[in-house]
């Protein structure tokens, strides 16, 4: 937003030089750009918050700047001529709706001459990039950037009735507004009326049948304070955003009204001639109470970490136009100024405003103190810990994305739980920020993949990466449901070329999950699968407990070195204590060596690991102590459809050493059982 420094010294000294900016930037007003204006003058473009729409105004700004610098404010005098005819007798005015609009002021200016403005109003509003239309406009322009309340000058000729009523649009009713469109208005938006229908639409634009031309000669200046709420649905409903809108949207000065109306009816009669009726038409629905917060001064310096003094404290209050109340040793009962209503609400409140007023850069760095939670951790905030600490130390980055996705890749791989997306069961938003956020994630993977992909694509080696967070859809009864998952995604260079690198595969994968769920105290088991996104061949449904808990493989290719991702339930990592892993035992290295044992078996490739290791187990041989895949070939010399597994098992009997011809027998039982049941068979 764009202030003149000429038009910002009118209302009190300003320091030459930088001063000005540099100590409004520090107070909080940021002063992106200092550039040279029209006959000589300063233009600063600040950017100001949205909860400070009393700033939005040089007065306002001004007053900020006398706080920062120590120096007194000077407020434009309001010295009106006024006639002996009642304004009341020239304008009716009303209002139909209390909760839209809570006060509604009118002043009538008579015998104008409408025209160009003199020098010195232009130069004001050509300074800050606005353009001179009239003497008449351009004073309700000036008044609203100098006190910051929006105003609108009417044709008193061409007021139906001569009366304004603030009132609820009728369905079906338009308005031409002053930049030519015919816009449809409906119940919800507040519109000002005379006899005849609307001719302004409230806080937003006035209307085109009604405004001030070269041929008017008497005019109603309207100002009031309409409900923030309000003006923002209709400004967006109607596509108009204008400079009344951006501060009525905000929060207008509840009690500026009178003052702005009269001090805009002086300029015109001083710029375009004419003689102002007496008094003004003030019509007030309600108002809007001034609150007093408390202020205790010890709880401020140990908000701020540093004494501020109290006698600075008070001046900066009492420049802000603030009423402070002694109650009790440095505590005071402050009233807020009715420009400062949205902003100031709580003690808090207080304390931010002291802190940026003494300079955030006058607070000593201190350590944060280290605090002892409030209770003990819940058995899922202990399960996310874990499977972080895990993660992390298998190499593994954690991962943040948004909760949103687009519908056609959050459909592009298997919903939670599923093997394959539920279009059916996907939360879309009803007023998505965009298309590519319109709905709630089934599914933690299409977020991860891509950030994943982010990496491939900018030549990263290798990517690791998981995501703990919330997956979204329609449950059975009509409401959301939220179900947390863990997920990973993993591809590229294992290791460094000096120790032989080599890249991710499916198996290094599955070796993490299984890492995974042991550190969560349950066994998870792979079973081959198809799912969506996932490449057929390569994917295997997860289960734990016999329950399905996630997914994992290959991604289908999209270029790049392959990438391989899982995604878990966390509920389903969640078993009670009876079904979990048994704790961690340490046993001592056996004294005596055991015997080890190779088996080639020739079996049907579609035979899972599972079903193998499931069947050695169950033979229940005590002295086997340990068995694992050692290899699998699929080539010359095996069938078609097979594969050679090749297990190596270890037999120990504790103190007792082994001879061969026992291990021959029990390993000669445990191959017949597993060729009868698995063996290929042609």
């Amino acid at each position: 937003m764009k202030f003149s420094r000429r038009w910002l010294g009118d209302y009190l000294d300003l320091p030459p030089g930088d001063e000005l900016p540099t100590r409004l930037t520090a107070a909080g007003f940021a002063v992106e750009l200092a550039e040279e204006g029209p006959a000589g003058d300063t233009v600063y473009d600040i950017d100001l918050t949205s909860n400070r729409p009393d700033a939005m105004c040089h007065l306002g700004l001004a007053r900020e700047a006398a706080v920062v610098l120590g120096r007194d404010l000077r407020p434009p005098a309001v010295t009106l001529d006024e006639g002996t005819e009642p304004a009341a007798d020239v304008v009716r005015i009303e209002i139909a709706d209390a909760d839209l609009c809570a006060r509604f002021v009118g002043r009538v200016v008579r015998g104008v001459k409408v025209g160009p403005s003199p020098p010195w109003l232009a130069e004001r509003l050509q300074a800050i990039g606005l353009r001179s239309i009239s003497n008449v406009v351009d004073v309700t322009n000036f008044v609203l950037w100098e006190l910051g309340q929006p105003l609108h000058a009417y044709d008193l000729a061409k007021l139906s009735g001569a009366r304004l009523v603030a009132r609820r649009a009728a369905a079906g009713e338009t308005i031409k507004t002053l930049d030519g469109a015919e816009r449809k208005l409906d119940s919800e938006m507040l519109v000002i009326a005379d006899d005849g229908g609307p001719v302004g639409i409230a806080g937003v634009m006035g209307g085109f049948d009604s405004e001030v031309t070269a041929a008017t000669t008497d005019i109603v200046i309207e100002g009031a304070w309409f409900a923030p709420a309000s003006v923002r649905r209709t400004s967006k409903k109607v596509g108009l955003h204008t400079d009344a809108s951006h501060r009525f949207e905000r929060g207008v000065d509840p009690e500026l009204q009178a003052h702005a109306v009269a001090r805009a009816a002086a300029l015109i009669a001083e710029v375009a001639g004419g003689t102002v009726p007496a008094g003004a038409v003030d019509v007030v629905a309600r108002r809007l109470e001034l609150p007093t917060i408390a202020l205790d001064l010890d709880r401020l310096d140990r908000f701020a970490g540093t004494p501020i003094p109290e006698e600075q404290v008070i001046r900066w209050f009492d420049g802000l136009g603030c009423l402070l109340a002694p109650t009790g040793p440095r505590q005071y009962a402050v009233t807020i100024p009715s420009w400062r209503l949205g902003d100031l609400v709580e003690p808090a409140d207080l304390h931010e405003e002291a802190l940026r007023l003494f300079g955030f850069d006058q607070v000593p760095s201190t350590l944060p103190a280290v605090l002892r939670p409030d209770g003990p951790t819940t058995p899922r905030q202990h399960l996310r810990r874990v499977l972080r600490r895990a993660l992390a130390a298998s190499g593994y980055a954690e991962a943040i994305n948004l909760a949103f996705h687009e519908a056609e890749g959050a459909a592009a791989y298997p919903a939670l739980g599923a093997l394959e997306a539920r279009p059916e069961a996907t939360v879309r938003l009803a007023n998505p920020l965009s298309e590519t956020t319109s709905t709630l994630r089934p599914t933690l993977l299409a977020g991860l993949v891509a950030s994943a992909r982010f990496n491939t694509r900018r030549q990263a080696g290798s990517v690791r990466l998981f995501e703990l967070g919330g997956c979204f859809a329609w449950g059975s009864e009509g409401a959301v449901v939220e179900r947390e998952a863990i997920a990973l995604v993993a591809g590229g260079r294992v290791g460094s070329p000096w120790d032989g690198a080599g890249t991710i595969d499916f198996f290094d994968l599955k070796g993490t999950v299984e890492a995974l769920a042991q550190a969560a105290g349950v066994a998870i088991e792979a079973f081959p699968a198809e799912a969506q996104g996932f490449l057929p061949g390569a994917c295997a449904e997860l289960r734990i407990a016999g329950r399905r808990a996630g997914v994992m493989g290959q991604l289908q290719d999209d270029g790049g070195y392959p990438l391989f991702a899982a995604e878990v339930a966390l509920d389903a990592l969640e078993l009670p204590a009876e079904a979990r892993l048994s704790s961690l035992k340490v046993v001592p290295p056996p004294r005596l060596p055991g015997i080890e044992v190779d088996l080639t078996l020739t079996h049907a490739t579609a035979v899972p690991w599972h079903d193998l290791a499931a069947a050695i187990t169950a033979a229940g041989v005590p002295e086997l102590v340990r068995f694992g895949l050692k290899d699998r070939y699929q080539g010359q010399g095996v069938p078609a459809g097979a594969v050679n597994t090749t297990i190596t098992f270890l037999y120990h009997a504790g103190e007792r050493q082994l001879t061969q011809e026992e291990v021959n027998g029990w390993q000669e039982a445990l191959t017949a059982k597993l060729a009868e049941r698995f063996a290929w068979t042609s």
